[in-house]
């Protein structure tokens, strides 16, 4: 018989020890002949990313030296760290930029040798790589900061082979001239290049240009045309199939979906017209906001695994280009991540569900039979414990349709009392353009099984619903993003599912700037916890990275005509309008979103009285990835809920100091 205690106080045994021991995140993936590659971040590491191999004898090894960090900062946000082709491991340290490589033979691993040369301060820096074996090289992108401006962003070539005991040159240089580049491949015969290119003020899922060049004896790209996208068009994975024949994704109808060149010896002025293979009102694509995203793989030159989503779920599939037959295929799950596959019908996938985490799946897809080949965590989670999510729409502004997942509180151990309701905690993704989905998220499960109730808010701007959704929220960031959060909790409250004076609310990095929004601009919640997050959009956008430098003139306005809206939407002008305790959570070396986001509002609402707590972390950035800044993010934010909404919590945890916690009374909502 269950026990009957508040809601918040559930002792549960996913524990923040338990939620970071030994678990890894499962990054890009590669196949190459009978090996299986894959990136694992590692919190128990310091928060390093580790290249992994399965070889074909089942046996597991870690392939890049200890304490590398195989991430690049390309973009700042990176991605996109390795290539690995006939036994050549190329790679990127994060500590120095560079490019490396790594070969591993019968012999086994071989010594780590440079192919970029040393700058000062990590200052040339690398991503995206493949591997021509025709010319011996290695093509990617590289993002120039030697200059003292705005880094320089180019395509370039370097000698997979370098002269021994020389110098190691300069990359050349194979394409500049944009602001941004990314995915330049290589066709089967090493004849044609292809690349994506974009410019200020587009982002990459606003409007990208898909670029084609013949390829010269010397490994040099031509003449350059643009074959499809531009501005409004946001193309996504441009992939040679092993037919030579050019693929990509593109949302020209409104939804990324995949088409095809089925010829591009065209050379006039106009491009031929490429072939929708699976038109639909689905997401075949993703914003792309780091290099060596995946959604598609060729099983042989007709057939592509693929994966899409629609509404909030995530579909694997095999599909046929010649007949456009795409067929299900059931691995398991409702979230699909990065994949490879080869013409041996061989595959591998990134596979989660809404009762098991991210693991690593090999699939036959000729036979349908899919191993196991890695796991985030050794341990899964009780299904006892687990709550499952409820896809919810709710009406919000505009007489539009919003969208969000639903976890009510479960524990099998207690039941809340009958004259009571549980508490609601928002979560609102960054990006803003990124998407909440089905996939086991233990962190939710930390909070359900304690008796908290949460809601992951898929707001309008968010992808996964078509460009038009996305496009809903150009010009009023900090306006729908937090009145779909409000509508949302409001919906649960009216529904009886929650505690209309418990609603609190916490968001990362765009979700960290609607947070505090939030808790500026209205009255629904008890408390919000900001990590990372915007406070003052003029200080962002002044001081931000360049791939972001130019993002709010289409969410806010070009800077500085529209600085009035700036300073409108930037919590940290209107302090004094929070009344409810604030939490903020920063990384010391956040390049993104710089601390002094963090210190200007902890030091306004603590000269207004307002209860207010700031835990800031040497050596963490734009995300945390450190065992144990995870662990202690989540039992502060724990306390910090249990002392505003008055539970005790069961865990044995610091108690979170909050200032002006007995000066500043805390309202309870009025407008919920």
């Amino acid at each position: 018989m269950p026990s009957v205690a508040p809601f918040g106080s559930w002792r549960s045994p996913i524990t923040t020890q338990w939620i970071t021991a030994d678990r890894v995140g499962i990054g890009q993936v590669a196949l190459d002949g009978s090996s299986i590659y894959w990136t694992e971040s590692r919190p128990d590491g310091a928060g390093r990313v580790v290249l992994v191999r399965r070889g074909p004898d089942g046996r597991r090894e870690d392939v890049t030296p200890a304490g590398t960090n195989v991430r690049s900062r390309v973009h700042e946000y990176g991605g996109g760290p390795f290539a690995v082709r006939d036994g050549v491991i190329v790679y990127v340290d994060f500590a120095d930029g560079r490019l490396w490589r790594r070969d591993v033979g019968p012999e086994g691993i071989g010594v780590p040798l440079p192919l970029t040369p040393e700058v000062p301060d990590a200052s040339l820096r690398h991503a995206d790589p493949v591997i021509d074996p025709l010319r011996r090289r290695v093509v990617c992108v590289q993002e120039d900061h030697r200059g003292g401006g705005p880094a320089v962003n180019r395509v370039v070539d370097v000698a997979l082979d370098p002269v021994e005991g020389a110098p190691l040159p300069e990359p050349r240089v194979l394409v500049s001239g944009h602001d941004f580049f990314s995915n330049a491949r290589l066709d089967p015969d090493g004849r044609r290049s292809c690349w994506l290119a974009w410019d200020h003020p587009d982002l990459p899922w606003d409007g990208t240009g898909l670029w084609l060049a013949d390829v010269g004896a010397d490994g040099s790209f031509g003449p350059a045309r643009m074959v499809a996208g531009g501005r409004g068009e946001s193309i996504f994975q441009p992939e040679w199939s092993p037919g030579g024949q050019l693929h990509f994704v593109s949302d020209r109808t409104g939804w990324w979906n995949l088409y095809r060149f089925d010829t591009l010896t065209d050379a006039g002025p106009e491009p031929p017209e490429p072939r929708a293979l699976a038109p639909m009102e689905a997401e075949f694509g993703e914003p792309q906001w780091v290099f060596g995203l995946t959604t598609y793989a060729f099983v042989d030159p007709d057939r592509l695994l693929c994966r899409y989503t629609r509404d909030g779920t995530w579909y694997l599939g095999l599909l046929d280009a010649s007949t456009g037959e795409l067929r299900s295929l059931d691995a398991g799950g409702t979230w699909y991540g990065s994949m490879a596959a080869d013409a041996e019908g061989r595959a591998v996938v990134t596979v989660a569900s809404a009762t098991r985490e991210a693991r690593l799946v090999r699939l036959d897809t000729r036979t349908g039979d899919a191993i196991v080949v890695a796991e985030s965590s050794p341990e899964t989670l009780d299904e006892r414990f687990l709550s499952l999510p409820e896809p919810v729409e709710f009406p919000t502004g505009d007489g539009e349709t919003a969208h969000a997942l639903f976890y009510p509180p479960h524990n099998p151990d207690y039941a809340g009392p009958e004259d009571e309701r549980p508490p609601l905690l928002v979560n609102v993704h960054g990006g803003p353009t990124s998407m909440v989905g089905t996939a086991l998220a233990p962190v939710i499960q930390f909070w359900t099984s304690r008796g908290v109730a949460v809601l992951d808010v898929n707001y309008r701007g968010s992808s996964g619903y078509g460009r038009r959704y996305r496009e809903l929220l150009r010009g009023r960031w900090g306006e729908i993003d937090l009145e779909d959060a409000v509508s949302g909790a409001r919906y649960m409250a009216a529904a009886g599912r929650v505690d209309p004076s418990r609603l609190v609310i916490h968001g990362g990095s765009a979700g960290g700037y609607t947070t505090l929004c939030a808790v500026t601009f209205r009255d629904a919640f008890r408390a919000g916890t900001s990590y990372f997050g915007i406070a003052d959009l003029e200080v962002f956008a002044r001081e931000t990275h360049k791939f972001e430098s130019r993002y709010m003139d289409g969410l806010i306005g070009p800077y500085p005509a529209a600085a009035g809206v700036y300073h409108d939407r930037s919590p940290i002008h209107f302090v004094d309008r929070i009344s409810c305790p604030v939490l903020l959570l920063q990384g010391l070396d956040d390049r993104i979103v710089p601390p002094d986001q963090a210190d200007l509002m902890f030091e306004a609402l603590r000269r207004r009285g307002i209860p207010v707590a700031y835990l800031a972390f040497e050596g963490e950035g734009h995300g945390f990835r450190r065992a144990e800044t995870i662990r202690r993010t989540l039992e502060a934010e724990l306390s910090f809920y249990g002392q505003v909404l008055g539970f005790e919590p069961a865990d044995d945890i610091p108690r979170l100091p909050i200032e002006n916690l007995g000066r500043a009374p805390t309202r309870a909502p009025t407008d919920a």
